[in-house]
């Protein structure tokens, strides 16, 4: 038995194996990582983008609607039109639109973010959308719910821990952008 352990340890063969079975599991899981943030980044690019050309539509007037639920269904449109790669966008996106008075004293806009409850996906929206008016001052947030690419990975694990059932193992990407509507029809 003892000749048997000191050939064991002295034998070379297999030491590269070792190795690789080591190190691969680590490298592995930084791609993983690295390609779960670039799908995210990508989205919330892409997220940002379609709102940007969702407001630069309603400042000048071509989004005009006076009922709330077409307003929001024409805003989920554009947004997921423009923005392109976002699955199953107008059912996960809910949008919010907040009107201010840069004249007044401020006060600071909520930072609870109204995004789709998965729990309850058919659930009406309860988000407010501001009517649009000439030379107002508008915030429209816009909350997508998103599942992880890779849901196993590491970073895939840590987007998703810790949210509520209403989450559902996904993890929230948030727009916002401001404007000023534009005087593109004589008030009355």
């Amino acid at each position: 038995m003892k000749h048997f352990l000191q050939r064991f340890l002295k034998d070379q063969s297999g030491t590269s194996s070792i190795e690789i079975v080591l190190v691969f599991p680590v490298f592995f899981g930084f791609f993983l990582m690295t390609y779960e943030a670039g799908i995210l980044s990508s989205r919330q690019v892409m997220l940002e983008r379609g709102l940007d050309i969702t407001v630069r539509k309603v400042r000048v007037g071509a989004i005009d609607k006076a009922d709330q639920d077409e307003l929001r269904t024409e805003l989920r449109k554009s947004i997921c039109d423009n923005a392109g790669i976002l699955p199953d966008c107008e059912t996960q996106l809910e949008v919010e639109m907040i009107q201010r008075d840069p004249r007044a004293v401020w006060n600071p806009i909520s930072t609870d973010i109204q995004c789709v409850d998965r729990g309850d996906i058919n659930a009406p929206s309860t988000s407010s959308l501001a009517n649009t008016a000439n030379n107002e001052l508008l915030f429209l947030r816009a909350c997508i719910r998103i599942d992880p690419f890779l849901a196993s990975s590491t970073l895939g694990k840590t987007l998703v821990a810790g949210n509520d059932t209403a989450a559902g193992d996904s993890y929230a990407l948030i727009a916002t952008a401001a404007f000023v509507v534009e005087p593109f029809r004589a008030d009355p």
